[in-house]
């Protein structure tokens, strides 16, 4: 497989207000084919029923990001939870963790906002911020 796995913190700037975001992570958008993790619908979810962020209703959003997006989502496979075994512990953040092992897996480009996420960066993941 191949394109752009979106990070949440993407998802949510580029439905909300894409100002935020590099001139690369908007060429990335524009240029597709672009994912969304259900871990990315799962964390909106979360956040958003303990308040810690504004969506309106997560599945109303999730339907409207993949629109907005042209996106595809992308499932939570064994295969991709295989890959957090060997993932070395730089971020903590379970939800991103599991993104970079999807987008390994699938090698996909992940697009992120997050300065931490391309410590991971090598042949065979590729990182856009």
């Amino acid at each position: 497989m191949s394109g752009y796995l979106l990070d949440t913190n993407v998802a949510l700037f580029a439905v909300a207000n894409s100002a935020r975001l590099s001139h690369e992570v908007r060429s990335a958008i524009i240029t597709g084919p672009n994912l969304i993790s259900a871990a990315s619908y799962w964390e909106v979810f979360i956040k958003s029923m303990k308040g810690n962020l504004n969506v309106g209703d997560p599945r109303i959003w999730w339907a409207q990001a993949l629109r907005q997006l042209s996106a595809i989502p992308l499932p939570i496979l064994p295969e991709h939870v295989d890959r957090l075994y060997n993932l070395p512990s730089i971020h903590k953040d379970p939800f991103d963790r599991v993104l970079i092992a999807q987008a390994t897996a699938e090698s996909l480009t992940l697009v992120t906002t997050d300065s931490q996420i391309p410590l991971y960066a090598s042949q065979s993941f590729q990182v856009v911020i």
